[in-house]
């Protein structure tokens, strides 16, 4: 016996389940076909919002919220409608979901805290749904902002694990790769595999996938946190779902080339039960980086609600199609309309003074000030004048950004980003001059104008991300500026069905002995705990608390 726990996959889901492992006194061997710089995973790159209930610092802003309110938008948004005939692939996502709110309103906040993680004095609306109360949606602000973006949440397990290593609870295997899960009857009882050459590249670098041996490693149970599919475009075209019409000829990535969905197959051939493959999320907001770390390397803008979203032909996106509002309802428009799917891509419209107040970059190296954990730099960028130096950098440099005085050059800019001049300047101008008819009242009848008003009713928002509504072609709030938008592939929300203990359950639907899931791999909880569509903030969370549960459930059998 090699350990008491082998687990698979070195990011925060399989650490959080490390860290409880070694706490109860359990022997614990990682196993990570990339190499130590990677420990951590897609955590260490985010922005790390977690998705909070009724805390402290949404008080202080002035938000009410509830379990009950909770609940109520995240039923809204999981849409849950696999719940009937034999073995149904929701069983067991929806009372994960409903876990997961009890979690996020309960113990989470003072748990992350006691684990060492801190938080800013920010809470962003992310989200905020279809227009509709029982909707997708949330209701109130609950992103939360660690200090540290990402590193804030993964290092401090990884820290953990490391210095667990030191004393010998925990060894890690990295360069090791898993090809298959070992039996002896109906148990799980260990892992094979590859040996992968030494590679040295940095963190999120493509490494070579040469095998130089084999191994095989025995232990009581195997925990499965390999993460989803979101570096894999062929696998992301092959589970891509009807109701989202066509994948794009051409997608950006938004997670590193390893996570390749490799070990779902795996699990899926080992006779394991994967549900909901066709559930996934992709963002539309992604634009290509221009210091690329990884293949197709994306940034996702967080826009605030200001910016002007216009499809491939210059046409404004109706409701939800608004920045911030309805990510898989903006998407499925962009897919499903007859006339623009051979079009890969979308704009933002806006100027100077909306992109300082409105725009943040998704990653925890786009965001120095948090990253860092420099208060003084965050109010500076936050609420002083001109945007942040990485916003300012990407629209220098980056390969999707059009600036300009006046709106024709803007649109001739913007036609030769294009393989032919799609954009007409007439119907843009008078699509944006109608907008901007709408802001002189405090009232309106514009769906986006109103969400804007609304938003700065929200002291955060008004504070840090929604600019006072103004002409978007005054001179004065000038220059304008386009952003072409592609879609950035990034989360799985279907995967290995698992019980309430983190069990990871067969074809027939019994749980396999032995054998657990947690993270992204089992659809961060049950297979779909999320549903059709998510809340944001919740997926790091779905990836503690997943490995949180399988960690206790493990420490308890054991």
């Amino acid at each position: 016996m090699d350990a008491d726990v082998i687990i698979i996959g070195g990011g925060l889901a399989g650490l959080v389940a490390v860290n409880e492992l070694v706490r109860a006194g359990k022997r614990v061997a990682v196993v990570e076909q990339e190499n130590e710089a990677n420990l951590g995973g897609q955590a260490f790159w985010s922005l790390g919002g977690l998705f909070l209930v009724d805390t402290p610092m949404q008080r202080r802003l002035g938000v009410k919220d509830s379990f009950e309110l909770a609940w109520q938008d995240w039923q809204g948004s999981a849409q849950w409608d696999r719940l009937s005939g034999r073995l149904p692939e929701d069983e067991w996502a929806r009372q994960w979901g409903h876990a997961y709110v009890e979690f996020a309103a309960g113990e989470k906040r003072a748990w992350l805290q006691q684990q060492g993680i801190r938080f800013t004095p920010l809470v962003g609306w992310a989200e905020r749904g279809d227009g509709r109360a029982g909707g997708h949606g949330n209701s109130v602000p609950r992103f939360h902002v660690p200090w540290g973006t990402g590193t804030g949440v993964s290092e401090p397990f990884a820290d953990k694990a490391r210095e667990a290593a030191s004393s010998g609870s925990v060894r890690f295997f990295f360069r090791h790769r898993v090809d298959g899960l070992t039996y002896d009857g109906g148990t799980v009882t260990g892992v094979r595999g590859s040996v992968l050459a030494p590679d040295t590249s940095p963190r999120g670098v493509s490494s070579t996938r040469e095998v130089v041996g084999g191994f095989e490693l025995q232990a009581q149970a195997v925990v499965i946190a390999s993460g989803g599919i979101g570096g894999n475009h062929d696998q992301v075209r092959r589970w891509w779902p009807e109701r989202l019409g066509t994948p794009p000829q051409k997608m950006v990535t938004g997670v590193p080339q390893h996570v390749d969905g490799r070990m779902l197959d795996i699990a899926d051939q080992s006779g394991v039960r994967l549900v909901n493959r066709d559930r996934m999320w992709h963002y539309t907001e992604g634009i290509q980086n221009w210091n690329p770390i990884w293949p197709d390397h994306a940034i996702r803008i967080l826009p605030g609600p200001s910016s002007l979203w216009f499809d491939a032909l210059g046409r404004r996106l109706p409701s939800p199609g608004l920045p911030g509002y309805d990510t898989l309802g903006t998407l499925n428009l962009l897919r499903t309309t007859a006339d623009i799917q051979q079009y890969d891509h979308s704009w933002f419209i806006l100027n100077q003074r909306i992109i300082e107040k409105e725009f943040a970059l998704s990653g925890s190296e786009q965001n120095p000030d948090i990253t860092n954990r420099d208060l003084k730099l965050l109010l500076r960028t936050r609420l002083g004048r001109g945007a942040g130096a990485p916003i300012e950098a990407f629209k220098e440099h980056g390969a999707d950004f059009v600036v300009a005085d006046d709106l024709a050059d803007l649109v001739r800019g913007m036609n030769g980003l294009t393989e032919e001049p799609l954009l007409d300047y007439a119907q843009l101008r008078r699509q944006i001059g109608e907008r901007d008819a709408e802001v002189r009242n405090p009232y309106s009848k514009d769906a986006q104008v109103a969400g804007i008003r609304n938003s700065r009713r929200f002291l955060g928002d008004r504070l840090f991300r929604t600019v006072k509504p103004h002409r978007l072609l005054d001179p004065k709030a000038g220059p304008l500026i386009a952003v072409r938008l592609h879609v950035v592939t990034r989360k799985t929300l279907g995967g290995i069905q698992t019980n309430l203990s983190g069990q990871a359950l067969g074809h027939d639907g019994v749980a396999i002995p032995g054998l657990y899931a947690a993270g992204e791999a089992a659809g961060f909880g049950g297979g779909g705990a999320h549903g059709y569509n998510a809340l944001e903030g919740t997926f790091l969370g779905g990836c503690i608390f997943t490995g949180l549960t399988v960690g206790r459930s493990l420490a308890a059998a054991l």
